[in-house]
Parts: C-alpha cells; sequence; structure tokens
C-alpha cells in the first residue's frame, strides 16, 4: 500500500503543477468484475482544452485521468489500484444534452498481483477503456469497461476487467 500511495503522490504532484484548482473534475464510479465482484472508483480529470475535427457532427477531445480503484473480494482479500491515463472523446453535438464514445490506454499500479480467481503476476498493469454516456450542464453520466493486463511481460497474465456507471462533475 505504501508504494501506491508514494505513485498516487507522484502523479497528483506531476498533475497538480500543470493545473489550477478550478479546472479538476470528479468522477465517481460503481460496478462489478465479470466475476461479480463489486468495484469503487474515484477519479480526478483534467481536459485536454483543445479539440480536433470539430463540426456540425461532433468534436474530438479528451481528457488525463488518475483514479484510485477499491476492489472488494470473496475468495481473497480485497485489492487496491491507481491508474493514470489519456481519455480520448469524441462528444456529438448538441444543445443541453451531448452523447459522447471514449476510449483510452493507460497504466495501474495493483497493491496485490492476485484477485479472486486472478493471478496478475505483475503490479504494473496497462489498462484500457471504452464507453460511452452523456453530458449536461457540467455533468456527465455514462458506462465503461476497463481492461487490466500486463501485456504478456509475465506470465501468468489472467487479466480483470470492471464494468461500470459512473457520475462526473466539476468544482
Amino acid at each position: 500500500m505504501k508504494r501506491l500511495l508514494s505513485i498516487g503522490a507522484v502523479v497528483a504532484l506531476a498533475l497538480g503543477a500543470s493545473a489550477p484548482a478550478s479546472a479538476w473534475d470528479v468522477t465517481l464510479a460503481g460496478g462489478v468484475t465479470r466475476e461479480s465482484t463489486e468495484v469503487v472508483r474515484l477519479g480526478l480529470q483534467r481536459d485536454f482544452e483543445r479539440s480536433w475535427w470539430q463540426s456540425s457532427t461532433g468534436r474530438l477531445t479528451g481528457y488525463w485521468d488518475a483514479g484510485y480503484t477499491y476492489w472488494s473480494g470473496d475468495e481473497s482479500a480485497s485489492n487496491h489500484s491507481l491508474s493514470f491515463a489519456p481519455v480520448f472523446v469524441y462528444e456529438f453535438a448538441g444543445d443541453s444534452v451531448r452523447p459522447y464514445v471514449e476510449a483510452g490506454i493507460g497504466a495501474a499500479f495493483f497493491d496485490s498481483t492476485e484477485h479472486e480467481s486472478h493471478d496478475l503476476s505483475t503490479s504494473f498493469q496497462f489498462e484500457d477503456r471504452i464507453g460511452f454516456g452523456l453530458r449536461f450542464a457540467g455533468q456527465e453520466i455514462g458506462v465503461r469497461a476497463i481492461h487490466y493486463s500486463n501485456a504478456g511481460i509475465k506470465k501468468p497474465n489472467d487479466g480483470a476487467e470492471t464494468y461500470t456507471l459512473h457520475y462526473r462533475t466539476s468544482f
């Protein structure tokens, strides 16, 4: 756990040095793994503050995401992970409600390499995500699937997935 706190402090300092406090959003997510283990995730996001391919249909943009996830467990002790990822978002045009799709690849660090029946082999994991949802009045609600894997760096490479519902708001 001390290793995770150290990594988290480095990520927080790196992100905090580049952004004013008012530029952060906070996300709370809850969901399950494919084995029905409950997960709760708290994240901080900062928008890229630029967009590409803007048209009457929508625009491509994104955000930096730093998160802490608590993994409860039936067969094994609970687990904790810290993650950091750039996430790209295609936001469709809309007046008060804007649908979006998102995808990103980042890194995660787990407190334990075992969870439920999975042997992750390494604390370091890649974090791949895909999601969709709605943005409205400075808020967002959506669903996400996140896959964790060490990409074969060490065997076995069981990996893990989470499926969550999330709420994001500015503060």
